[in-house]
């Protein structure tokens, strides 16, 4: 994960559409922000998210926190489910595919915790894997408990108070080849991560793609994706 962060197409790409959608609502919120990574990994959203302000990661991993003093980024472990910091300490929190894992055993009460970080007027923004035909080697590889929908997503910030600001599905141009690859991964009995570097041609093509996806999102919602997105605001 460290070694692909910073370019392998997914994480470049997906990582466009995050910013290109919550981008100009950190920028409204002002400069010098306190913002929080949960569940940050090796740690190269804290320094995309360092243009907004001061950033912070958090992660349960150990072996997580290593790479991130590597890459010169700050970083505490914790767990999603009692967060480390007194309450209403961030202007922004995001959360990149972490919600969706098995260790995370009550949703509901992650998203709690992040909101209770969180100053009023501040924004949540949540990526998780999206739509159960997609679950496949890859899921089973994380350690994925759940594959959301758009509703549900937007149903649990709801039920945390939280007033949604967009909704979308991404990794939407893409999503006919992986359809394929799940249903090829369930005939063949393929095990293990698609986390990996593709032909170069490929990865060119595919973060294209993805960065196509980031333009559009900035002005519609995506109808069906591999991936689900919600940005959200704390009342006050």
């Amino acid at each position: 994960m460290y070694e692909a962060e910073e370019r392998q197409w997914w994480y470049a790409g997906m990582r466009s559409i995050a910013f290109s959608l919550m981008g100009p609502s950190l920028a409204r919120l002002g400069a010098g922000l306190r913002l929080l990574d949960a569940g940050c990994g090796t740690g190269h959203n804290l320094v995309r998210l360092a243009a907004y302000g001061r950033a912070a990661g958090v992660d349960l991993s150990p072996e997580a926190l290593s790479f991130c003093r590597r890459r010169g980024v700050a970083a505490v472990r914790g767990n999603l489910l009692a967060l480390p910091f007194p309450d209403a300490t961030f202007a922004a929190v995001t959360s990149f595919d972490v919600l969706y894992h098995r260790w995370v055993t009550d949703d509901r009460a992650a998203v709690r915790e992040l909101v209770r970080v969180l100053r009023p007027g501040g924004l949540l923004f949540v990526r998780v894997p999206a739509l159960r035909m997609l679950w496949g080697a890859h899921d089973e590889a994380v350690h994925s408990r759940h594959r959301y929908t758009r509703p549900e997503l937007v149903a649990l910030f709801e039920s945390q108070g939280l007033e949604v600001l967009r909704a979308s599905y991404c990794n939407t141009l893409l999503f006919p080849l992986l359809a394929v690859r799940r249903l090829l991964d369930r005939l063949t009995g393929r095990h293990g991560s698609d986390v990996q570097f593709l032909p170069a041609p490929l990865e060119a093509l595919f973060r294209r793609l993805l960065e196509i996806e980031a333009r559009l999102v900035r002005r519609v919602s995506l109808p069906i994706g591999a991936s689900v997105v919600v940005l959200g605001r704390k009342h006050g």
